[in-house]
């Protein structure tokens, strides 16, 4: 088999299993806030989170009906030897899973205002390039956007003078206002940086992160803490019905800033946080790293 249809064959079933299956660390967070729960209603909602995700394994089944908008992040070694042609493969991917996986057909052209059926568009899938030196590997996140958890993001440009007290407020006060409409426990990336373009593409950086690990710098991390503590106090709770918990993590990524501004980024990710990475080496062999029990 060439190896461009074996890398085809197997991104196309890992957009599948990226949309039936968590990643191991939202399960794991998933799990640990379902038994702390203490609210009767929101032990209720975990319930049917948890017998949903064992219908969508039994039935091979997605976890949810909207399968997002699919989003590639690549991180990919300057001698990949498909590194010319990753695009092109990447969109017979993303048609190939539409059909087998299947997906919903969630690609809208703006001003035709035409879904193209096949979740291919202008733009679509969105794929983003990180070049790595001298590397004949590629490590990449395959996430899929769906409605409702983007409905929250945000990114403005603020004044200095704000200081992270004001990315702060502005974070709790998106959270608190829009976090209901995508389904939570929510994922909460912040991104933090010069203007709305690099403080958005940060966020979603910051949502990629697995659960559970730390910005490296302590004050970054601290207010990431901080700030997990803060949301979960407001009480949203699973499904926006209330509940001890309305975050599964709080991550945090940031770039050298303008002196004369300070601009901040948040993308949210709902419970069902389909996120997936995998890497695939020169020979186009796979190591799935985001989901260790599954197979292709």
């Amino acid at each position: 088999m060439q190896k461009e249809q074996r890398f085809i064959q197997i991104v196309s079933k890992f957009i599948g299993v990226v949309g039936q299956y968590l990643p191991d660390d939202v399960l794991s967070k998933l799990s640990e806030l379902k038994e702390k729960e203490t609210g009767k209603m929101a032990r209720v909602i975990y319930d049917c989170m948890f017998d949903n995700l064992e219908k969508a394994d039994r039935l091979a089944r997605p976890i949810c009906q909207d399968t997002g908008v699919l989003q590639f992040f690549l991180r990919v070694g300057t001698r990949f030897p498909l590194i010319d042609s990753l695009e092109e493969l990447l969109i017979a991917a993303s048609a190939d899973s539409t059909e087998k996986t299947p997906l919903r057909h969630n690609a809208v052209e703006p001003f035709d205002e035409k879904n193209t059926g096949t979740n291919i568009g202008t733009k679509a899938p969105w794929i983003e390039y990180e070049l790595v030196p001298n590397s004949s590997t590629l490590e990449m996140d395959v996430y899929m956007a769906g409605g409702g958890c983007s409905l929250p993001g945000r990114a403005q440009v603020f004044m200095p003078s704000a200081g992270y007290e004001g990315i702060v407020e502005y974070v709790a006060n998106t959270v608190s206002t829009l976090g209901v409409n995508a389904c939570p426990p929510l994922v909460v990336g912040v991104g933090i940086g010069t203007c709305v373009s690099s403080a958005a593409k940060l966020s979603k950086k910051a949502a990629m992160r697995r659960l559970g690990t730390s910005n490296p710098h302590p004050l970054a991390a601290d207010m990431e803490r901080e700030l997990e503590k803060a949301l979960n106090s407001i009480g949203i709770g699973p499904q926006g019905l209330s509940g001890d918990n309305s975050v599964l993590g709080v991550n945090i990524e940031y770039a050298a800033r303008h002196p004369s501004t300070l601009a901040a980024g948040i993308s949210v990710g709902c419970w069902a946080h389909r996120r997936g990475t995998i890497r695939i080496d020169e020979d186009i062999n796979y190591t799935l790293l985001s989901h260790k029990e599954r197979e292709l």
